[in-house]
């Protein structure tokens, strides 16, 4: 089982930039999963952000957040990234770090799908305000 938490989120001012890191735990075979960022706002479905593949070598980016999020990761440390620049209020959400183990969502084009993922974090709060 991969246990997966999530840490960097707070409370930032619009514009401003925030790191958030997700660090898988245990005897998991990480460096082998794809990874993915996504957001939850109340009220509002769980929204696709950023994927990133084994090796790095492969990512993607919502429309929504292409130019200001940028996936990364770190195999060594077991930890996957996500840089947010350009930070804006409708950014406020909890945000969800999750694995794919079983096979890759980016090589059958269903990174974007929640149900794709079988391991989650718990969630981190990021709060931008005005």
């Amino acid at each position: 089982q991969v246990q997966l938490v999530e840490s960097g989120g707070g409370l930032v001012q619009a514009g401003g930039s925030l790191r958030l890191s997700c660090a898988a735990s245990g005897r998991s075979f990480f460096s082998i999963y794809t990874m993915g960022w996504f957001r939850q706002a109340p009220g509002n479905e769980r929204e696709f952000l950023a994927a990133i593949n084994w090796s790095g070598g492969s990512t993607r980016h919502a429309d929504s957040v292409k130019g200001r999020f940028t996936i990364s990761r770190d195999n060594a440390k077991n930890t996957v990234y996500l840089q947010m620049n350009s930070l804006k209020p409708e950014d406020t959400a909890v945000y969800y770090c999750a694995a794919a183990s079983n096979f890759s969502p980016i090589l059958s084009g269903s990174y974007q799908y929640t149900s794709s993922y079988n391991y989650w974090g718990q969630g981190t709060q990021v709060t931008v305000s005005s």
